[in-house]
C-alpha cells in the first residue's frame, strides 16, 4: 500500500500540524519498513518453494554518475555501430595467434594431389589444446650400505617433500579451491575420473595442513600496510564456521587485501586483529581513551589503578587479563573498554598507525584512529527514503543532486588540492547538510550527516585516501560467493586456510601476479618475492615490480 500525505500550504502549518506531520511521517516510514520486511520473508517462502523472487531493487548510481571520464554521446553512438569492414577487420584481430608458441608441429598434405602440382608452402593453422593426464612416477631410492655398516638411501626431490602426490597436482588444487571455488566432494570426483588414486581425508591434508609459510606470509602483509601504506578500506561480512554465525573483516588497499575471520565483529576485535594480539599497553593515548569512553566515571578508582601500574606493557593476552585480575576490575565493560584502551596504545607505541586512514561504511567498530567515512553510504541514507509526496519527492533529488555536485567537486579537489577550494567544499557541504526541507525525516538524515563532517570531509586533509569504500566492496564480493558455494567451515585449520588463500589471491591480481603462477612458484623454485616484499616496494615506490 502506498501511503501519500496531503499538501499542506505553509501558511497552514501551525506547530501542532507539524508536529501531526512529524508524527504521520514516522508512522508511515515504519509501515513501509515492515512491509518490505514482509516481502523478504515472502521472498525466503517463495525461495522454499522452488519459485522465483521479486527483482531488486536499482543500486545508488552516485559513484558513476559523477564520473569524469564520461564519453560524449555522439562518441557512443560512432562506437555501437561499427562498419563491415571495421567488423571484419576486429574478427581477424581476435583470431590472430602472433607470438603463441608451438608445443607441436604436424605437417598435413592435401589428398589426391594431382601429378604435375606445384609446392606452394604452407597455410598455419593453430590449434590451442589442454593436455590433462595422470602420470605416476616411481622413485627407486638406491640403497648402500658403507664399510662402517651405514645405511645410505637416496633422497627425493626437494619440491616433493616427502609427499605422494607432486607439487603440479598441489597447486591445481589450490587453485581450484581457492580461485575457481570449487567443493572437495567435486574435486574429489575429478581427480579420480583422471585416474588419481586419493581419499576425501587426503585431499582434505593437501589443502589444509603444512600451510604455515602461507598463513606467515598472509600475516606479513597487514604488518607492512601498517607501517608504511597511508589508508586501508575496511569492511565485514557474514563467514559461517562450525555451524555457528561469524564475521569476516576486510582491509585493504589497492596492492594488498587480508581477511580474518572472527566469531564477534567488534571494536575489541577489530583492534585485536590490527595488534595481531601481540601486546597490550598502559601508555598516555590508552589511558586517554579509556577517560573519553567514560571509564573514569564508574567507578573513579578503575582509570587511578590502571594509571598507577608499575608495569606498562605487557606481553599477550593472559598477562593482561592476569592484570585486570590483580586490579579486581571484573565488569565486562570496564574490561572491554580497558583492553581497547591498551590495543590502541600498543599500536600507536609502534609508529605510523596514527597517520593510518581507515575508510570504512560508517560501522561503529571501525571509528578508531584518522576514521573517514564511504560518501557512497552516506548518499545512500538519502536515496532509500521513501518520499511521501511530491513536495518531498522534490526534496530527496534537489538534495541528492546537491551531493552529487559536492561529491563531484570532491573527486576533482583530490588531483588538485588547494585551501582555497578546500574551504569552498566546507562552506558547500555545510549549505547541503544544514538546510531544511518540507521532508521532516529527510532534514534527520541530514542532520545526521552534517555530524559526520570530518570524517566525511577527512579527504580534505589527506587527498591521497578515497572517498569511498568500493575497493571493500569488490574485494569481499569473492568471500560472499565462497560462502554461497560451500556454505562455511567445519575446523579452524580450514577457517585459516580460507582468509590466508583469499587473501593471497587478491593480493597477487592488485601486484600484477598471476596465482596460478605464484602457487607453482612456491611449491618448485621460490624465485617471486615474498608478497609483503612486493608491497612494501609498491609502497614505497623503491622499485617497480615485474608482472609474470
Amino acid at each position: 500500500m502506498k501511503f501519500t500525505l496531503p499538501d499542506i500550504p505553509e501558511a497552514e502549518q501551525t506547530p501542532l500540524v507539524k508536529g501531526l506531520l512529524a508524527m504521520l511521517e514516522q508512522l508511515i516510514e515504519h509501515s513501509q519498513k515492515q512491509q518490505e520486511e514482509i516481502e523478504v520473508m515472502k521472498d525466503e517462502i517463495r525461495i522454499l518453494k522452488g519459485e522465483k523472487k521479486r527483482p531488486k531493487f536499482t543500486p545508488s548510481k552516485l559513484d558513476e554518475s559523477t564520473n569524469d571520464e564520461v564519453e560524449d554521446a555522439s562518441e557512443s553512438s560512432d562506437k555501437t555501430e561499427p562498419s563491415d569492414k571495421e567488423h571484419t577487420k576486429t574478427k581477424k584481430i581476435r583470431r590472430s595467434k602472433k607470438g603463441l608458441p608451438v608445443d607441436r608441429e604436424e605437417r598435413i598434405k592435401p589428398l589426391n594431389i594431382p601429378q604435375g602440382s606445384r609446392y606452394k608452402g604452407y597455410r598455419d593453422f593453430h590449434v590451442q589444446e589442454l593436455v590433462i593426464k595422470s602420470e605416476n612416477v616411481r622413485y627407486r631410492l638406491e640403497r648402500w650400505m658403507t664399510p662402517d655398516g651405514k645405511l645410505l638411501t637416496g633422497q627425493l626431490p626437494g619440491t616433493l617433500e616427502n609427499r605422494h602426490y607432486g607439487p603440479t597436482l598441489l597447486t591445481y588444487l589450490l587453485y581450484q579451491h581457492h580461485h575457481c571455488q570449487t567443493t572437495q566432494p567435486l574435486l574429489l570426483e575429478q581427480l579420480r575420473e583422471w585416474g588419481i588414486k586419493i581419499s576425501s581425508g587426503q585431499l582434505n591434508r593437501l589443502l589444509s595442513a603444512n600451510k604455515e609459510r602461507f598463513h606467515d606470509e598472509k600475516e606479513g602483509l597487514l604488518e607492512v600496510a601498517l607501517t608504511q601504506a597511508d589508508y586501508i578500506t575496511v569492511d565485514d561480512s557474514g563467514a559461517r564456521h562450525k555451524g555457528k554465525n561469524g564475521y569476516v573483516t576486510h582491509m585493504g588497499n589497492e596492492f594488498f587485501v587480508w581477511f580474518s575471520s572472527t566469531p564477534s565483529k567488534s571494536r575489541l576485535n577489530f583492534l585485536t586483529l590490527l595488534n595481531s594480539g601481540e601486546s597490550y599497553r598502559l601508555s598516555p593515548e590508552a589511558l586517554t581513551y579509556m577517560r573519553e569512553h567514560k571509564l573514569k566515571n564508574v567507578p573513579r578508582t578503575l582509570l587511578d589503578a590502571l594509571a598507577a601500574s608499575p608495569v606498562i606493557e605487557f606481553a599477550d593476552k593472559a598477562a593482561w587479563d592476569k592484570h585486570l585480575k590483580h586490579l579486581n576490575i571484573s565488569d565486562e565493560r570496564h574490561i572491554r573498554i580497558a583492553t581497547e584502551g591498551a590495543l590502541i596504545g600498543s599500536l600507536l607505541h609502534k609508529g605510523n598507525v596514527e597517520k593510518l586512514a581507515i575508510i570504512s561504511d560508517g560501522a561503529g567498530q571501525f571509528a578508531v584512529f584518522q576514521h573517514g567515512l564511504c560518501w557512497v553510504h552516506a548518499e545512500r541514507l538519502i536515496h532509500t527514503l521513501l518520499p511521501m509526496n511530491e513536495p518531498h519527492k522534490k526534496a530527496v533529488e534537489g538534495v541528492r543532486a546537491q551531493i552529487w555536485t559536492l561529491y563531484r567537486a570532491l573527486k576533482s579537489y583530490k588531483l588538485s588540492p588547494s585551501p582555497q577550494q578546500a574551504e569552498a567544499i566546507s562552506n558547500r557541504f555545510d549549505t547541503i547538510f544544514q538546510q531544511k526541507t518540507a521532508y521532516i525525516t529527510l532534514n534527520r538524515s541530514l542532520r545526521r550527516l552534517n555530524k559526520l563532517k570530518s570524517k566525511l570531509l577527512l579527504v580534505l586533509k589527506r587527498p591521497e585516501i578515497p572517498i569511498h569504500t568500493n575497493g571493500s566492496e569488490g574485494d569481499i564480493r569473492d568471500y560472499v560467493k565462497k560462502r554461497k558455494v560451500s556454505g562455511g567451515t567445519r575446523s579452524d585449520v580450514g577457517q585459516q586456510c580460507r582468509d590466508t588463500f583469499a587473501s593471497l589471491k587478491k593480493t597477487c591480481r592488485k601486484l600484477g601476479l598471476s596465482f596460478w603462477q605464484y602457487l607453482i612458484d612456491r611449491h618448485h623454485e621460490k624465485l617471486i618475492p615474498p608478497l609483503p616484499v612486493m608491497l612494501s616496494e609498491r609502497l614505497t615506490g623503491t622499485r617497480p615490480t615485474t608482472t609474470l
